[in-house]
């Protein structure tokens, strides 16, 4: 996908601005390692923070008690139409169905998002959700879904989506968001964005939820600075982001919703945590830049995955939360090994090393295992790999004489047909 190699190309003209690339990765990546190694202290530090001025926190330990939660906060508060801002986690635990199952209408508020909302697909990048479609198709959809004359000038287009999605804005009875972190420090939420569609659904509505997963808590609120460096960066090749917002209820009640919630999900979280080989993995920033880099990616397309995190990143992280632990191990195949995802990873998560991790993990069929066996076993030294490739040599001259032998030729028992009835 040539958006994906136009990413690419600008983080690297961008990414040369940072004086020690390596020395910003490694201070990033003690951050993130920090909130992993305490999660537990942190993640009591700032729900005491943040409930101390009257916000409301909930746990959820998978997608359907998460869904569950949500619904019963909308209908306690008897509302049914809201805004959603980007939230990937949203998209893991399948919330869009859950709340269009209970009959409430939640429009998506980011342009990406809200144009495959509006086209009943699902996002085939975690940055950029509509990355698989051209501005021709859009206008065709705008045309179709919103009885627009057909343009395909993203400058009308976005003014088209802007007047609608206002239009949401101020009819919403409630918003929600994803978070980027938690800062156990002060009780905040960072949530950094392009189009400021997530403080419209903070500032506007009456209510606000939050759902994010309980590995993004950070210590301090200066533990942010070496992560925001990385992040547009990595992303999208900016320097930063539009907006980032610090959120937290406000005790007088004031530029704050009356009421805000907070959904913690761990969904598998903790049990990959656990795993000495693959809790790397919970490092991730979501920025999406292996996916940018990844040849695979840029050929296949998020969607051939299957999974709501797809690329590199996607290939790991779907195997150990959700329904994963190894059940999608077919995903680890579908990787040159090359390790891009790795060099232009912010955070330096080796991702190739847990691809192999899950492939070894994953059931294979016996006669798999017995190649796989015989392959490690001959390239094990020089001497085995001379005495393989003595005996590949005489069955090349062997097989043609028995064929001769016997009558046989392959060409012919290729091109033999069945005998008819």
């Amino acid at each position: 996908m040539r958006a994906c190699l136009h990413s690419t190309v600008a983080r690297a003209k961008i990414i040369v601005e940072i004086p020690d690339l390596e020395a910003a990765r490694r201070d990033a990546r003690a951050v993130r390692q920090d909130s992993i190694d305490r999660l537990d202290e942190l993640l009591a530090q700032w729900t005491t923070a943040w409930s101390s001025v009257s916000g409301i926190v909930h746990y959820a330990e998978n997608g359907l008690e998460a869904c569950r939660i949500i619904v019963d906060i909308l209908k306690s508060h008897r509302v049914k139409r809201g805004v959603k801002s980007k939230s990937i986690v949203s998209e893991e635990i399948h919330l869009n169905r859950a709340l269009a199952s209970a009959g409430i209408d939640a429009v998506e508020s980011d342009l990406g998002e809200y144009i495959v909302q509006l086209a009943g697909e699902l996002p085939s990048h975690i940055t950029a959700p509509a990355l698989h479609r051209s501005r021709a198709s859009i206008g065709k959809l705008f045309t179709d879904k919103l009885g627009i004359p057909y343009s395909d000038d993203p400058v009308v287009l976005t003014k088209v989506a802007r007047s609608v999605l206002r239009e949401r804005f101020l009819q919403a009875e409630f918003g929600l968001a994803g978070a980027n972190f938690l800062i156990a420090e002060t009780g905040h939420i960072l949530i950094v964005e392009n189009e400021g569609n997530a403080r419209l659904g903070l500032a506007l509505p009456p209510l606000f939820i939050v759902i994010t997963g309980i590995e993004k808590v950070i210590a301090y609120l200066t533990d942010a600075a070496p992560i925001l460096q990385l992040l547009a960066r990595s992303a999208t090749g900016q320097r930063f982001t539009s907006y980032a917002h610090l959120l937290k209820p406000s005790r007088q009640g004031k530029d704050s919703p009356r009421e805000m919630h907070i959904v913690l999900l761990d969904n598998g979280r903790r049990m990959a945590l656990a795993d000495a080989k693959l809790r790397e993995m919970m490092l991730c920033l979501r920025c999406g830049a292996c996916l940018n880099a990844c040849p695979v990616y840029r050929s296949l397309g998020g969607h051939a995955y299957g999974s709501t995190y797809p690329g590199p990143m996607g290939s790991v992280l779907s195997n150990i939360i959700g329904d994963g632990f190894i059940r999608h191990n077919e995903l680890s195949q579908i990787s040159t090994l090359c390790g891009l995802c790795k060099e232009v990873c912010p955070v330096d998560i080796d991702i190739p090393r847990m691809l192999l991790e899950i492939r070894s993990r994953a059931s294979k069929p016996p006669v798999h295992r017995v190649l796989a066996a015989g392959w490690k076993w001959t390239m094990q030294t020089p001497q085995r790999y001379e005495f393989a490739g003595r005996i590949t040599r005489s069955l090349g001259q062997i097989i043609p004489t028995i064929e001769r032998r016997f009558g046989l030729s392959r060409r012919a028992f290729r091109d033999r047909q069945p005998d008819e009835d």
